[in-house]
Parts: C-alpha cells; sequence; structure tokens
C-alpha cells in the first residue's frame, strides 16, 4: 500500500472531507471488482483507495494520521504507541482496519449511491447474495431546444425528436428564459440492473421577437407615435404579450420618454415598459411648414439648452 492516503486518494493534504469523498466515489466506480471482475490489479487498487479513505474519511483518525501517530494501514507507529498496545494481554492484537473490500459495513450507504442495491451486496462480500447483480443509475441526456418568444413567455407543449426517432414531449412553463435547463424526470439514458433511468435536461433558447424584448420579468417595447399624439396626447392601441389593450399617451409627449403599463409583463409578475418614439409624417406639406413657420415666430424655444448648460 502507498504510504501516502492523499496520493492513494488523488488529493492533496489540505483537501476537504467533501472533495476527499467526491475523489474516492470516482475511483471506486472505476476499480469496484464488480466492473473488473477477474482483474487483479484492480481489486488490489480499489482494497488500497478504501483502506485508505476508511482513514481520511474519519476526522480522528485522519488527524492522527497526519500527525504520524498511526501509519497507512491504521496501525500505531512504535514512536507513538498507546495502551491499545497491549490490548489482550502479551500477544494481543492491535487496532488495525481492513484493506479488503470483504468488510465495508460503514460504506454501505456511500456504495448505496454508487452502485444502488447491487453495488451494496458486492461491496459487503459477494458470498452473501452469491454474486449480486450489478446495478447503476442511468446518465442523463442533454438536449438543445430553441422556442419562440412568445412561447417562453406564455408557456407552451412542443416535441422533441431524438437521434433514435422517437420523440419526447416537452412542456414548457410561462417565463422559462434563456439558457434556463429543463429537468424530466427519468427521460435519460436508461440505467443498468435495477438502476433508474437518467434525467432528460432540457437547455432552452429563446428567438428574438420583432417588437418585443425581455428585461428580466418586464417587457419593453419601443410605441412610434404621431406628431398630434405627441402634442394632444390620446388614447393608442398597442400590442402586449397577452394581447392588444388601449394605453393613454399624455399631452407634450417626448421621444424616449417611457410609460408603463403595470402586471403586463411576464406571468404578471412585471410590467410593460413602453418608450415612445415621435415619427414626422413621411411627407411634409405646405400647410404644416406654413403653421410651423407662423407657431415659431411666436413660440420659438431652446429644446438644446440643458446640454449646453452642462457641457
Amino acid at each position: 500500500m502507498a504510504e501516502d492516503l492523499y496520493s492513494t486518494i488523488g488529493v492533496a493534504k489540505t483537501a476537504t472531507a467533501d472533495e476527499i469523498t467526491k475523489a474516492y466515489r470516482k475511483l471506486a466506480k472505476k476499480l469496484h471488482p464488480d466492473l473488473n471482475p477477474g482483474d487483479k490489479e484492480a481489486e488490489e487498487k480499489f482494497k488500497q483507495v478504501s483502506s485508505a479513505y476508511a482513514i481520511l474519511n474519519d476526522e480522528e483518525k485522519r488527524g492522527k494520521y497526519d500527525r504520524g501517530e498511526i501509519d497507512a494501514s491504521g496501525q500505531e507507529r512504535p514512536e507513538a504507541q498507546y495502551y491499545r498496545e497491549y490490548a489482550g494481554g502479551p500477544g494481543g492484537t492491535r487496532y488495525r482496519s481492513s484493506a479488503g473490500y470483504e468488510d465495508m459495513g460503514e460504506f454501505s450507504d456511500l456504495f448505496g449511491d454508487i452502485f444502488g442495491a447491487g453495488g451494496r451486496a458486492g461491496a459487503q462480500g459477494r458470498g452473501a447474495r452469491g454474486g449480486a447483480r450489478f446495478s447503476m443509475p442511468g446518465q442523463d441526456a442533454q438536449y438543445h431546444l430553441d422556442i419562440g418568444f412568445m412561447d417562453a413567455v406564455n408557456g407552451t407543449k412542443t416535441r422533441i425528436t431524438l437521434p433514435d426517432g422517437s420523440a419526447l414531449d416537452v412542456t414548457i412553463p410561462p417565463g422559462v428564459s434563456e439558457g434556463q435547463v429543463l429537468r424530466l424526470k427519468g427521460k435519460g439514458h436508461p440505467g443498468l440492473g435495477e438502476g433508474q433511468p437518467g434525467d432528460a435536461l432540457v437547455e432552452i433558447g429563446v428567438k428574438p421577437h420583432p417588437v418585443f424584448t425581455r428585461e428580466g420579468n418586464d417587457i419593453a417595447i419601443e410605441l412610434p407615435i404621431s406628431l398630434d399624439e405627441a402634442v394632444l396626447g390620446g388614447k393608442v392601441e398597442i400590442p402586449t404579450i397577452g394581447g392588444r389593450v388601449a394605453m393613454t399617451v399624455p399631452p407634450g409627449a417626448n421621444s424616449g420618454q417611457t410609460l408603463r403599463l403595470k402586471g403586463r409583463g411576464v406571468k404578471g409578475k412585471g410590467d410593460q415598459l413602453v418608450k415612445l418614439n415621435v415619427v414626422m409624417p413621411e411627407a411634409i406639406d405646405e400647410d404644416l411648414k406654413r403653421f410651423i413657420e407662423e407657431w415659431k415666430q411666436s413660440h420659438a424655444y431652446d429644446p438644446r439648452r440643458k446640454l449646453k448648460e452642462q457641457v
């Protein structure tokens, strides 16, 4: 057995308990005898890894190992012997850990997570059940699904065609956002033995909309208004993600001014933000020119006054 238990597990001496457990799980999956029948080298490495984990996973034993009070097999070093050296009288057996996978009772829950029920039986001794069937959960399957903007904010049901030609029905909840991952329980790859199937992980892509944009739970839109609507105000009809509604433009509205429609955002949690944009007529006729010229004579103003004051 390697003298350095940390090297056996493949972690640094500063590793946390969670990092040690994670590294051990990875090695146990790779080296477990149920996965390597007849491979004596893998079996021996599995024994070493399991014995190392038995010490490093125990806070008290790990402390003693780090201080040099016990060696890599769990036995006390001659220079740090305690009363336990004499347990049972002359010739008494010292305390030591099992290096085999025959007695792995304290790891039963761990192996349950890694290998399922069959894996626990194998870890506790194959003779107990005459060679238990190996089980392992199935892997998760990953997919990408592009949906329309309105389907994302309002929700929908759609179907994915898988590479093998089969279909997978997906329910899109209202308010799903770009990059969000939906988990479909049990729709992934099948497990081995009695292992449960994995999940289907569906990453959502949202196509842009020609009118609406999303800002969190708010929906933003730019609304063109006419010159007379800007000056006089009035009711205008605008689209929302829930249908068309009427909105009041206040008199004297300006381009860039934003009006808020409460509760018209995603799932009713956000608002719709309406940014006004005053649009001149395509053709400036003589009547409009004459009116503006006359109006200018007595109502001239400087729209850039504040800009000049600030710069």
